[in-house]
């Protein structure tokens, strides 16, 4: 437990540093505190990044180490463990093969092993290799202890006790192949979806906006899909999303705009445009980037069921008073430390694993 504490510690230290850092970007003030080793290293990695993946931006990062700041605090991390017995851990090597679709994305996962006191062997995906090495680096320099505990590595993987990867269904079908045997969790692809009942306020539609365009709609906590009640006026939607119409000044974004709806021109399909968003009547859940699929409801009772057959397609369902795991309008990219992907227990995994 001793060493447990020191890691949380270490933690807890990197969530005031993350709150900080945010503060001075916010303020503008950065520009001031570059003397600091850390607000230097955090500020040119930022960049780094995203020059190594458009997707990237510094405000998407930012976006991402201040909600990591928020819920990195003593209070939180200690009503979250709570729960678990981390004394029953024995110390297993996990190798990690982490998704880079947003920033920061696979963090959640070492987390969660070097807190219950175990090795992470990590397998950096190739579209996030700054930005977890940088928080790697402060926790270390934070609590030296743990520089024995994280391993980075381009190799094939050998010599672990356990697997956590985060793919595609294609990747999730060659994980099972190659990590059967060992204990997992291996994660496919999910969406988040939004269901409106036409009496949502301007404010709750425009925070909608910040779960469908925060990170481009790249998590699977982005809303990809929203039901709406048959005689919803979809100007409604369109009116409260304006407020994100510069998303389109976004080179990457503006050619995935263009492409899908020159392809969705081309195919004759009925589309609805606001110039920076297309929307398309569509049953299935991950719409293309740029886009959002629509479907409409007849009755809650029926769409209740049909999302209750979907559970393991769907990560978050944004509502208001619909069902009873709803996520609240704009807050699917705030997650908390026990909104576990997928659904599953990551720390009861890791302490109910035993080593081979």
């Amino acid at each position: 437990m001793a060493h447990s504490n020191l890691t949380i510690t270490a933690f807890v230290k990197l969530g005031n540093f993350l709150r900080t850092f945010c503060e001075l970007i916010d303020k503008n003030t950065i520009s001031d505190h570059l003397n600091d080793k850390w607000v230097s290293s955090f500020k040119s990695e930022i960049e780094r990044a995203h020059h190594y993946n458009g997707w990237f931006t510094e405000e998407n990062c930012t976006h991402a180490f201040k909600e990591w700041g928020k819920v990195l605090s003593k209070e939180n991390i200690e009503t979250w463990l709570s729960n678990y017995d981390l004394s029953i851990n024995n110390e297993k090597v996990v190798a990690l093969i982490l998704a880079g679709n947003i920033p920061l994305v696979g963090f959640h996962d070492l987390l969660c092993v070097l807190i219950t006191g175990n090795k992470a062997l990590v397998k950096l995906s190739s579209n996030d290799q700054k930005l977890i090495p940088l928080l790697i680096d402060f926790l270390i320099d934070t609590e030296p202890s743990l520089k024995d505990k994280v391993i980075f590595t381009k190799e094939k993987l050998d010599h672990y006790d356990a697997v956590i990867a985060t793919g595609s269904n294609n990747t999730a079908r060659y994980f099972e192949y190659y990590f059967g045997k060992k204990p997992n969790i291996i994660r496919k692809n999910r969406n988040s979806v939004a269901v409106l009942s036409g009496k949502e306020s301007q404010e709750e539609l425009t925070a909608l906006g910040e779960d469908i365009f925060r990170y481009f709609g790249l998590g699977c906590r982005s809303v990809s899909k929203i039901y709406l009640p048959r005689e919803y006026n979809i100007d409604t939607f369109f009116k409260a999303m304006f407020p994100y119409n510069n998303i389109i000044n976004h080179h990457k974004y503006a050619n995935n705009y263009d492409y899908n709806k020159a392809v969705y021109l081309m195919s004759e399909f009925k589309i609805l445009d606001n110039g920076f968003l297309i929307l398309k009547e569509e049953e299935s859940f991950g719409s293309p980037i740029a886009s959002l699929f629509y479907e409409y409801y007849e009755d809650e009772s029926t769409l209740k069921e049909k999302l209750k057959d979907n559970k393991e397609n769907l990560q978050c369902i944004v509502s208001s008073g619909f069902v009873e795991d709803e996520v609240s309008f704009g807050n699917t990219q705030k997650p908390m430390l026990n909104d576990y992907a997928d659904g599953i227990d990551t720390i009861a995994f890791l302490l109910n694993t035993s080593k081979n």
